[in-house]
Order: structure tokens, then C-alpha cells, then sequence
């Protein structure tokens, strides 16, 4: 691949090269660059949004470059501060060991186990001692820890930051230096603990390494970052129908940001895809596409198969009528609320009887059963809702102009 080639796919879903200059020219120099992604075992589960940026390693990796994958279970027992308005709770020595074991089982779903490096930051910094750590405080200042948001933020609203939280940036920072990272990769949320690698490199005496930061990936709201703890997410052990339907579900814009962060497609391709459903394709048949390349990623291709299958049975074997009527409602932006659609749909008579037959089990989205009352559906998706078995309904959820 040329170099051109391969900055334009390095720089796919990428929200910040700093700086590209440095990274064409380690480039060009031929040599595979030592690539670094630190993931702390903060949950024992991996979902979609922490594979965007597995996903740019794998591209690195396919590129001939060497990935390492850092699990820091050192600063796992920190707690990463960043974008937390109070302290962090630290993890137990054991949670930290139990989700680490689960993340190296998770990750060669993508990544080359035969080219992948995996290392703990916990074998050089419990071999650190006071001094040396007091060493490593000394190369950072107060007022630079201080310019970082989530710190100046706390600081200014006399909220508490505890001295070890200082710690974290700049022990994620020297993770660089002992693997002599020439390119590291975060989120945007992680600019500032990778800029600080960069700096401690040079104060090292090591060339800084190249940051590439990816974006925080849109849950299936399509509002906020896909989380565990805000259910919006899309885990990469659910169970093949569950994956395969909550793709089905995201609306037809958070379509193409999915496509571009964590599909392997050519870019050309869905490019073309896109053309197409603006010229009057069914966006459906692309996340119909995009749903099998996923589910056979982590279940294997009859997984795949099976999944299409099961979600088509739901709609061609007479279990919801060819002839269904769209309905057309308009969502706000932060989503329909699930107990408010039924009823707007006319499948339930008020919130409280959809609440009831949530609790009852008699609800399907899309032919999943809702337990969540709280659920709500972004916009720009096509449903099917079922209440019982008889009352059922297609809506189409527009968008407000006014959002």
C-alpha cells in the first residue's frame, strides 16, 4: 500500500492526527512503528464503543505495524479520572485481575493474536520504588495537570481532587516510555493523558510518539456515549439475536458514523451505499449488511446466517402482515419514550396500561421482548411494536426540525 493509501485509511474515523508531519515521516522511514492502546479492566465486558478503537489497531496491524495492547491493571487500581466531576472509586486488586483475563479473551475477536503484544503496566511501575515514583512527579507540574478540563473544572468549583488522581496521567504518560511507543491511540476524552506521554518521551530522551484520537462512540440513542450503565449499548458477547436486532434498531443517520467506526468495508464502498439510499434504496438493507459483518466478527458466519434468519422469521412467517401500515411520528431528540409510544400508536389506551404490559412481558420492539419502562427509541428508525398478541403497529420516528 502506498503511503498516501495508508494515511487515508489511518485517518478514517480519526478525530485528531497530532501531529501528521511526525507520522508521514515515521512512515516513511519502513520500519513497522510500535503502535500503543492502553485499556483499563474498569468492567468485565467489552461493548461496540471500546472497539473503535481495537478497530484502528487492527488497521495498524494490517498495515504491518506492531499493536500492542496495554491493559493497565496497575491504573485500573487508580481509577482514571478523566471527565468525572468527583473521585473516581478505585478498583480491588481482585476485580482488576478478573476483567483483565476476560478483555485478552475479547480482543483476538479483532486483533491478530499472532501479532499482538499484550502487556501489563503493573510489571514496571510494582517494580517502581517511592523514590523512583517521586522521580517521575518531578518531571510534571501542578499548573500542567491543572489546564486539563475535568481537573480546572473541580478545582474552580472547589470540588475535592485527590493527589493520586495526578497520578494517572502521568503513569499512563510513562506507559509510553517503557513500550517506546511511536503512536498511541485514545478517545478524545484521553487527549491530554496522551499529550502527556508525548512530553515525558522527550524528557526521556525518546522521539514523542504520534496521538491519534478516535471519537466517542453514540450509543443506540444516538445522543449519549454508549454505555453499560446508561443500557444503550451493544455488547460484543450479547447473544446473536440481541446483536443483530439492536443494529437493526439504530436509526438510519447513526447508520453511517456505525459504518465508518466499525465496519471494515471500504469507505468507497459505503460511500456508494449511501448515494444509493439517497437516490431511494432501503437504508435498511445496509444494516442488514452491516449487522451480519458484526455478528459474524464475534459469533462466527453460520452465527450470522442464523441471525438473519431468526430477525426475517419475525416479519415473512406470518407472525406481522406484509401489508402493514406506516405511521409516521415525529421524535424529540431525546428519544420516544417507549410507554408513550404504545400509547400514541393506539396499542395501549395510557402510559400506565403500556407500563403494565411492559411488566407483563406482552411488548416487542422489533420483535425483542421490553423489559426496560424507561426505554426510549431515537429517531430516524423504522419499528415494528407489538402489544399481545393482535395489536401491532409500523412507525416510522422523523426527526424535529426544531431539535
Amino acid at each position: 500500500m502506498s503511503l498516501q493509501d495508508s494515511l487515508a485509511l489511518i485517518r478514517r474515523g480519526a478525530e485528531e492526527i497530532l501531529r501528521e508531519e511526525e507520522l508521514e515521516k515515521k512512515l516513511e522511514e519502513g520500519r513497522p512503528l510500535r503502535i500503543k492502546a492502553g485499556f483499563d479492566p474498569t468492567a468485565p465486558d467489552l461493548h461496540l464503543g471500546h472497539t473503535v478503537l481495537l478497530n484502528k489497531l487492527k488497521q495498524l496491524q494490517d498495515l504491518g505495524h506492531e499493536a500492542i495492547f496495554l491493559i493497565g491493571d496497575f491504573t485500573g487500581m487508580i481509577g482514571d479520572p478523566t471527565g468525572k466531576n468527583v473521585t473516581r472509586k478505585p478498583l480491588s486488586r481482585e476485580e482488576v485481575i478478573e476483567n483483565g483475563k476476560t478483555y485478552e479473551q475479547q480482543i483476538f475477536k479483532i486483533l491478530d493474536p499472532d501479532k499482538t503484544q499484550i502487556r501489563f503496566n503493573s510489571s514496571w511501575m510494582n517494580a517502581m520504588t517511592p523514590a523512583d515514583m517521586i522521580q517521575l512527579a518531578a518531571k510534571h507540574t501542578v499548573a500542567r495537570m491543572l489546564e486539563r478540563e475535568d481537573f480546572s473544572t473541580r478545582y474552580k468549583n472547589g470540588q475535592p481532587i485527590a493527589i493520586h488522581e495526578f497520578l494517572y496521567p502521568l503513569i499512563q504518560g510513562y506507559d509510553s516510555v517503557e513500550l517506546k511507543a511511536d503512536m498511541e491511540l485514545g478517545g478524545t476524552d484521553q487527549k491530554f493523558n496522551l499529550l502527556v506521554g508525548r512530553q515525558l518521551q522527550e524528557v526521556y530522551g525518546q522521539k514523542p510518539q504520534v496521538v491519534l484520537t478516535m471519537p466517542l462512540l453514540e450509543g443506540l440513542d444516538g445522543i449519549q456515549k454508549m454505555s453499560k450503565s446508561l443500557g444503550n449499548y451493544i455488547g460484543i458477547a450479547d447473544p446473536i439475536d440481541d446483536m443483530f436486532g439492536k443494529i437493526m434498531s439504530i436509526s438510519d443517520e447513526l447508520m453511517w458514523r456505525y459504518l465508518e467506526l466499525l465496519s471494515f468495508t471500504p469507505m468507497s464502498e459505503i460511500a456508494q451505499w449511501k448515494k444509493q439510499c439517497n437516490e431511494g434504496s432501503n437504508p435498511r438493507d445496509v444494516k442488514v449488511r452491516f449487522g451480519q459483518e458484526i455478528v459474524q466478527r464475534f459469533h462466527g458466519v453460520a452465527a450470522a446466517k442464523l441471525a438473519l434468519d431468526n430477525f426475517e422469521a419475525r416479519f415473512k412467517q406470518g407472525l406481522i402482515p406484509e401489508d402493514l401500515e406506516e405511521i409516521v411520528l415525529t421524535a424529540p431528540a431525546s428519544g420516544y419514550p417507549i410507554a408513550v409510544l404504545l400509547k400514541d400508536l393506539g396499542l395501549t389506551s395510557s402510559t400506565s396500561e403500556s407500563n403494565r404490559m411492559i411488566q407483563q412481558g406482552g411488548v416487542k420492539l422489533d420483535g425483542e421482548k421490553i423489559s426496560d419502562q424507561k426505554l426510549t427509541i431515537p429517531a430516524g428508525g423504522t419499528h415494528i411494536a407489538q402489544v399481545g398478541k393482535r395489536k401491532i403497529a409500523k412507525v416510522r420516528l422523523e426527526k424535529s426540525e426544531f431539535d
